[in-house]
């Protein structure tokens, strides 16, 4: 069964003329009686008395109904993927992890909503992990999450390479480690600290770096929010590793302290070279000893929707206006977006 048959019929229906039906769909009358035939040899009786006028068997009227509602539902889904591949979905869900949250997103939600008012922007904040398997589940269009390329290498995924940003240390104002410019790997591991939950790629990339260098991560708290992260540390001697983009409130915190990491011990030995950038040591290749790096990720279906697509490119062009220069400044010779 074919859908043009089941037009042809409708047709033939509500004209009662095959001749009229030919005429109405733009085809010969041989086509339209072709059509219906074939239908009829299908489903095993005739639709039609082959009259003056063409009138429906009782056949063709138990049928009727459903034949309508077969075309309708098509038209209805034609209409719905032509209003998408026209921008007029209902909504856009993004996933991101929460720096980019808190400190990037927020001038690109405001200038996509400028653009697409019909369209309910909806943004939730997840760890890495999550942001991305919601993703593959369907349930988000975008995800902007820290890479982790085991996870993002598929041909399933779209991802584009956002910033590289250095890890840094958080710490009370008054805490011992403040004398340090850049803070020693032996004097990192002594003290307690605070690291997010499982599901979030700092966490995984902070376990990693210790079990690499043979140290043993001392991890008393685990929590899942940045103001979380600046409560706890500011009361005492704990400490956290996170990335710059996490920091920016921090920085402007009295009650809290933001130092460099001194290049690890299991690092390669390159000549370093001064930044612009308080706290902050640069390889002279441009490479910084210890960073994460921020993708954004879709899937390839869904960049021909122009909401998604305009967002995705919002981000792109956005992003660089809100970086101060300093992760900028992590490579000057290289475009911050690949």
């Amino acid at each position: 069964m074919r859908l043009e048959q089941l037009q042809s019929f409708l047709s033939v229906a509500e004209t009662g003329s095959f001749q009229q039906a030919a005429r109405k769909c733009g085809v010969t009358q041989s086509t339209i009686s072709r059509q219906v035939q074939g239908l009829e040899e299908e489903l095993g009786l005739p639709l039609f008395h082959r009259t003056a006028q063409a009138k429906l068997t009782i056949g063709g009227e138990r049928f009727w109904p459903y034949a309508r509602k077969i075309c309708q539902t098509w038209d209805s889904a034609k209409e719905e993927l032509a209003s998408l591949l026209m921008g007029k979905q209902p909504e856009l869900c993004v996933a991101a992890i929460h720096s980019v949250c808190s400190s990037y997103l927020p001038p690109v939600l405001q200038k996509f909503c400028y653009a697409y008012p019909e369209v309910q922007l909806r943004v939730t904040s997840l760890g890495s992990d999550r942001a991305l398997k919601v993703l593959k589940d369907g349930l988000v269009d975008i995800a902007i999450i820290m890479n982790n390329r085991s996870f993002t290498a598929s041909a399933e995924l779209l991802v584009d390479i956002l910033y590289q940003e250095p890890i840094e240390v958080l710490m009370a104002s008054n805490h011992p480690l403040t004398q340090y410019s850049q803070v020693p790997w032996d004097e990192l591991t002594r003290y307690p600290q605070v690291v997010f939950k499982d599901g979030y790629g700092m966490q995984r990339l902070v376990q990693e770096k210790f079990t690499q260098a043979g140290a043993k991560l001392n991890a008393v708290l685990e929590l899942n929010t940045l103001d979380g992260f600046r409560g706890v540390i500011r009361q005492g001697e704990l400490i956290a590793l996170l990335p710059y983009s996490a920091l920016l409130e921090a920085r402007t915190d009295p009650t809290l302290a933001v130092r460099g990491l001194a290049p690890l011990p299991f690092a390669n030995s390159k000549p370093f070279i001064a930044s612009s950038t308080p706290s902050m040591l640069i390889p002279a290749d441009g490479d910084t000893t210890w960073t994460r790096e921020v993708v954004i990720v879709t899937t390839p279906d869904r960049m021909q929707i122009p909401p998604i697509a305009y967002f995705w490119q919002l981000v792109h062009e956005s992003l660089p206006d809100q970086l101060d220069g300093s992760i900028d400044s992590l490579n000057p010779q290289t475009p911050l977006l690949k």
